[in-house]
């Protein structure tokens, strides 16, 4: 009898036909979802116009998505380790896709509110476990590349809706943007054909015939053979993924250091995401519409996600990510001052790489924190948290914009919670980590170096 260690193939793995697939259906996803959250932005004038809502209402149309999120994430990331990963994601689709064509439909703010907060639920629901999902299936000398490069469709996804919402607006008034969020639910039977299950799940299940079929196509040189077990690390087992299994085994501070970082990364993405285009119009800087710091944001996003995903598979990702939330406290900081418009853009560049991009990276890191079996639990968590920082950061900034402060008192309060999630991150202990608890990979992914005889 053959024991194999699917965690330690899933490490050893070469890259592939099977992982390519994987990337390409989980930022497709991404992307969707990106365009999703990005979408009620880009509409949102002309939604006041035709609806005559006040700033004040309209602020809490847009923020009922984010509550959706905060919820979402943590009940549909901790129910995936139950009742299935690749249905999770596909539950989260259809509630992000459906609800958001659905408000499209909508004649009043309140009837536009309730359809954006279900669709929330889906928005915030599918982060967590795709990113579980390219983790758990990601050869590990490339497992930050590979989900930074995946998250960085949350982007694209940002200026697909900006680049194209202005045309389909002025041509078709600004519900046809909420009904094109709709067509992603056709994805649903290929996403359930093509994407592969969680492994701690599919042992659970005794569901061997279709962990057998995974593991061949992440190594073509495996051949199941009649009495084949399939195992997993000791930190790897858990039944049910219970919440309390995140402070176990050491991880309790840990967890609470990702819930801050979390929390303070999301706070800078939404206070820019909110209020950068006002501030710079209220310091007198002439930069066209708010589209291109859309735009420069996102961008500098995604070269943030991708390098920093670089970098944390070429060095130690907790000292990468200490890094980057120090060049976001310096950017947002410089971005108070008054600089040639050129060095302008520049900054709110580096902004988007150190806040956007670097949230994306805070995911890889807290998806190779957590056990397989917990994954989706732990990140779940840790985004539910962080999204309260979401939710608040339009409101404490603009109270601030409110008082009528000097400009470099503004972003000082934005760049500040960059200080306080470097803190946070450096005091993560690792020793607990999944990629601490697991045997590492060996150079060569054959077979025999991932069971016994």
């Amino acid at each position: 009898m053959r024991h194999i260690d699917v965690h330690k193939m899933a490490d050893a793995a070469s890259f592939n036909r099977f992982h390519a697939g994987i990337l390409a259906w989980c930022a497709i996803i991404i992307i969707c979802d990106g365009y999703d959250l990005a979408v009620a932005g880009i509409a949102l004038p002309s939604i006041m116009a035709e609806m005559g809502v006040s700033a004040q209402d309209a602020g809490f149309m847009v923020s009922s998505a984010l509550f959706g999120m905060m919820f979402g994430a943590i009940f549909l990331g901790t129910i995936a380790d139950k009742i299935g990963r690749k249905l999770a994601i596909v539950i989260c689709l259809a509630l992000f896709s459906v609800f958001t064509a659905a408000a499209g439909l909508a004649t009043d703010p309140y009837t536009f509110s309730i359809m954006r907060f279900l669709a929330g639920l889906g928005i915030g629901g599918v982060m967590p476990n795709v990113v579980a999902q390219m983790t758990e299936y990601s050869p590990k000398r490339i497992r930050s590349t590979m989900v930074t490069l995946m998250f960085s469709g949350y982007a694209v996804g940002g200026m697909l809706a900006a680049l194209l919402g202005k045309g389909l607006i002025e041509a078709h008034g600004w519900q046809s943007v909420f009904l094109a969020a709709g067509v992603p639910v056709v994805l649903i039977p290929f996403i359930l054909k093509s994407l592969p299950e969680s492994m701690p799940f599919l042992i659970r299940q005794n569901r061997h015939a279709e962990l057998q079929k995974i593991l061949s196509g992440m190594d073509p040189s495996y051949r199941a053979q009649a009495g084949d077990s399939y195992t997993l690390p000791v930190a790897d087992r858990a039944e049910g993924a219970p919440i309390g299994k995140l402070f176990q085994d050491g991880r309790s501070f840990s967890t609470i250091m990702f819930w801050i970082a979390f929390f303070m990364c999301l706070f800078m993405v939404y206070a820019l995401s909110s209020w950068l285009a006002k501030l710079m119009a209220g310091a007198g800087y002439s930069l066209g519409s708010a589209l291109t710091f859309v735009l420069v944001l996102n961008f500098g996003a995604v070269i943030g996600a991708v390098g920093g995903g670089w970098l944390a598979d070429r060095f130690n990702i907790k000292y990468v990510l200490v890094a980057m939330y120090a060049l976001a406290a310096v950017s947002i900081t410089l971005l108070g001052y008054k600089v040639p418009t050129p060095v302008l853009f520049l900054l709110v560049g580096l902004a988007g790489a150190s806040t956007i991009g670097t949230q994306i990276v805070t995911y890889a890191y807290a998806g190779q924190y957590y056990p397989m079996a917990i994954r989706s639990t732990g990140i779940g968590w840790a985004s539910g948290v962080g999204r309260s920082g979401a939710i608040l950061a339009p409101i404490v900034i603009g109270t601030l914009v409110g008082m009528a402060l000097p400009l470099q008192h503004n972003f000082l309060a934005i760049a500040i919670p960059a200080v306080i999630a470097a803190i946070a991150v450096a005091c993560i202990r690792p020793g607990r980590s999944a990629a601490a608890s697991a045997s590492p990979p060996a150079p060569n992914p054959k077979l025999a170096e991932a069971s016994k005889a």
